[in-house]
């Protein structure tokens, strides 16, 4: 039996294909709650927006070929990596880009200006993402932290290496695959390095290198408001024990609990940033010990609860269905 879907409607507004959008829109609608989706990459050529600003923020409508929404209805708003705007190729520069620029200062900036909840914020998510900033904030929270360098000098990173006196990492400051000219996308993986190959190639940008932390295990700690989801991810291979990212197939997963210290600690630093929504990496020492080494505040999950069960679409349906103050 369909129920019938009624009440203010959430916004998700990500790229086409998208599981794990898909999964908190198929919790929604089990609610009744209406969902409008849709990528900002298909406006303005398949979608409009007329909306007003008086009594309400902006009241209006947007709306695609499907479905359309009132603007000033919406409870939530799940954001999730969409594209950005894209006018008409018919339009030459400059008026190209102008116009691009124009389309996404109109709805985002209409959107903002809803008094809503957000999951998460792209404002807020993109200061959250960069690693610099990352690491200061889980130490003062009391998590346990990686000792590490960011540089742009050789020599400081073969210093780096000699203090540390064990194994070092490099890793990037920032997600994102490399883009070649063939349309191939690889990622950058974590690596170890051999201190005797540090050469002035390092001068060429700003690298992060880290000590290398044993670990037993490592865990993605997905959190939802203040809720918890802790799965712990085994590596099978060589490649994976670096960087799990690296080979999917050689990983097993289990649910597990989480310190209190480490809940205290990941709560005070999504609050730090006004985020609803965080997806950490941790190691497990092999005495027990959390390290953070970072957080990616609009990170995959929906492969963590297929392979753990872990509720995770379910609590962020919920948030997102919350009723408005």
């Amino acid at each position: 039996m369909t129920r019938r879907l009624s009440g203010a409607p959430v916004l998700v507004v990500t790229k086409e294909l998208d599981p794990a959008a898909d999964l908190v829109v198929d919790e929604l609608t089990t609610r009744g709650v209406p969902v409008m989706r849709f990528d900002m990459g298909d406006f303005p050529r398949a979608m409009s927006l007329s909306v007003e600003h008086g009594a309400a923020p902006w009241a209006g409508v947007l709306a695609d070929a499907y479905r359309s929404v009132r603007l000033e209805e919406v409870r939530a708003v799940y954001y999730r990596r969409p594209r950005l705007p894209a006018v008409s190729g018919e339009l030459r520069e400059p008026h190209h880009t102008w116009a691009n620029e124009q389309a996404l200062a109109g709805l985002l900036g209409m959107v903002y200006a809803l008094p809503v909840t957000w999951v998460n914020r792209p404002d807020v998510d993109g200061i959250a993402s960069h690693k610099p900033g990352q690491l200061p904030i889980a130490a003062a929270h009391g998590l346990r932290t990686p000792r590490s360098l960011i540089t742009t000098d050789p020599e400081a990173a073969r210093k780096f290496c000699q203090a540390v006196g064990g194994p070092v990492i490099c890793k990037p400051l920032m997600g994102g695959p490399l883009e070649y000219p063939d349309g191939r996308r690889t990622g950058v993986p974590t690596t170890l390095i051999d201190p005797d190959t540090i050469d002035d190639s390092v001068s060429l940008t700003a690298h992060l290198f880290q000590e290398w932390v044993p670990k037993s295990h490592e865990v993605r700690l997905t959190v939802v408001g203040t809720d918890v989801f802790a799965a712990e991810i085994h590596a099978g291979s060589d490649t994976a024990r670096v960087d799990w990212r690296t080979d999917y197939d050689a990983l097993a997963y289990d649910v597990c609990e989480v310190p209190d210290d480490v809940r205290a600690g990941v709560l005070g630093w999504l609050e730090h940033f006004r985020l609803g929504f965080g997806a950490f990496d941790f190691a497990v020492t092999p005495c027990g010990d959390w390290v953070m080494f970072e957080c990616n505040p609009s990170g995959e999950w929906s492969w963590i609860q297929n392979r753990t069960g872990l509720p995770i679409a379910g609590h962020l349906a919920g948030l997102l269905a919350e009723e408005r103050p």
